[in-house]
């Protein structure tokens, strides 16, 4: 017990390196598969080019607001004693572990679409796991790069500098505000022009190699839904993590115990929520073996194939947590606490499903009212959205509630820190969810590609099948916080 508390931070900087190994290897198996004929690979070239291009554009300006808050940070740290020096090196940090998370995950993703859809000429399958690989690539790099950062920071900081570690996300929000919205607003800028211009006026099938706007379409997906959607979570990871950190801390200065008894349970706390990373990290990497399918598949077996390995992470991670905060320390409160977290992820994912799956009232609803117009359509698919709302909601304010007083009740004065570490069990198996999510620009463009190189229907076809899992993504990606 007391190993694992006192070497917490090394542990989780020993699973991300593994990680980052994992994710090193995933990649150069990609980067060894077919990329198919000369066509394929001219497309596959433009969008790699418009995609580097934007974030290149993109990191230039966020570097300038990066320089400017840095500035601003050291100079509040010059000028009053109770604003850590040391939260400019975190600010820094974190903005740069964003970025670099975010460059990873695109780079890998405009070299894996083509290398999708020179697989889907041989096999579903086979298809599916380069695209997916692409997407576990993204996911596992984003977790480890987190985890590395903040373990290095909390080695250095100590806990007498504890309150540094929000610069670390603080930097991480700068990158995501600017990746998410600006990417975000690109793809749908991108994809709305592609379809006026192809669809509405020309009448061109999706993905026509006659309309030039699909590229600027297909690197919308690589900007926005990939290294955007990286950045978006890794600030979320990040931040769960630092406000466990924190709130071990800063409770148990006000916490009805003496001052050793004090720094025990914070030390425990701090412990738990490093042990709870690492754990979600391993049993990602492992999970993602279990997603394949077989040739022929249908939507259903499609999605089952990924449930399948999001499943199996939220029953290793209910038997993990508990056994992480008994070597931490946290005993069945902290241990409990951290399971909550998941309980209530599953529990979203589940309604997130039944109301975006093809295969429910919901969804099916919205296509039945299109056959009345697009603004009856328009109107029963707001109504419908606003509906989704109401559980995850409702889910949401009950695993807050039930994770405070778990933790109250085991260590009065500490409620805000089960609410905290729950937040981190729901995250903490983000490599295979972000993964889920990743997957779906790349099986997009390995359509866009086989479309534009005018490949066999059956190419098309597999390729379709994919698109229609991912888009939207599947519910365990889209129930994240």
């Amino acid at each position: 017990m007391d190993f694992l508390v006192d070497n917490a931070a090394l542990i989780g900087i020993v699973v991300s390196l593994v990680g980052l190994a994992f994710a090193a290897w995933t990649a150069t198996q990609i980067l060894q598969k077919d990329t198919g004929n000369e066509t394929m690979r001219q497309i596959s070239d433009a969008v790699k080019e418009g995609a580097q291009a934007f974030l290149q554009r993109e990191y230039t300006y966020v570097g300038i607001v990066v320089v400017a808050v840095t500035l601003l940070l050291l100079g509040l740290s010059l000028l009053s004693e109770e604003f850590s020096t040391l939260t400019p090196v975190a600010y820094v940090a974190g903005a740069l572990s964003s970025a670099l998370a975010g460059y990873i995950g695109m780079s890998i993703a405009v070299r894996s679409n083509v290398r999708t859809t020179a697989a889907a000429q041989r096999s579903l399958n086979e298809g599916l796991r380069v695209s997916f690989s692409s997407g576990v690539v993204m996911g596992v790099t984003v977790v480890s790069i987190s985890l590395l950062g903040l373990s290095i920071l909390y080695l250095f900081f100590g806990n007498d500098e504890i309150e540094a570690l929000a610069g670390y996300g603080f930097g991480a929000t700068s990158i995501a505000i600017f990746a998410r919205v600006g990417g975000g607003i690109f793809t749908k800028a991108a994809d709305v022009g592609a379809d006026l211009v192809g669809k509405t006026e020309i009448g061109l099938p999706e993905d026509s190699p006659r309309n030039p706007a699909t590229i600027a379409d297909n690197v919308g997906d690589n900007v926005g839904d990939v290294a955007g959607m990286g950045a978006d979570l890794f600030e979320s990871y990040s931040a769960s993590i630092v406000s466990a950190i924190t709130l071990a801390t800063i409770t148990v200065a006000t916490a009805e115990s003496n001052a050793t008894e004090a720094e025990t349970l914070g030390d425990a706390g701090i412990a738990f929520a490093f042990l709870i990373a690492a754990v979600g990290l391993l049993i990602s990497i492992g999970a993602t073996f279990l997603v394949r399918t077989e040739e022929g598949a249908g939507l259903e077996k499609l999605l089952g194939a990924l449930r399948r390995g999001c499943v199996c992470c939220d029953r290793r991670r209910g038997g993990g947590h508990p056994a992480a905060g008994a070597g931490a320390g946290t005993g069945p409160g902290g241990g409990c606490s951290g399971s909550v977290g998941p309980v209530g992820g599953a529990a979203i994912a589940y309604f997130t499903e039944y109301y975006t799956s093809g295969t429910e009232k919901p969804t099916q609803g919205i296509a039945e009212a299109a056959q009345s117009g697009a603004g009856v359509n328009l109107i029963r698919g707001l109504a419908v959205g606003m509906e989704s709302t109401v559980a995850p909601l409702l889910i949401v304010v009950f695993v807050s509630l039930v994770a405070f007083q778990i933790t109250e009740n085991a260590y009065p004065g500490e409620g805000l820190y089960g609410v905290a570490i729950a937040a981190v069990g729901m995250l903490s198996t983000l490599g295979i969810t972000l993964a889920s999510d990743a997957y779906g620009p790349v099986a997009d463009n390995a359509g866009g590609i086989a479309e534009m190189a005018e490949l066999p229907k059956d190419v098309r076809e597999r390729t379709m099948r994919w698109i229609a899992w991912a888009t939207p993504p599947p519910p365990q990606a889209k129930a994240l916080p």
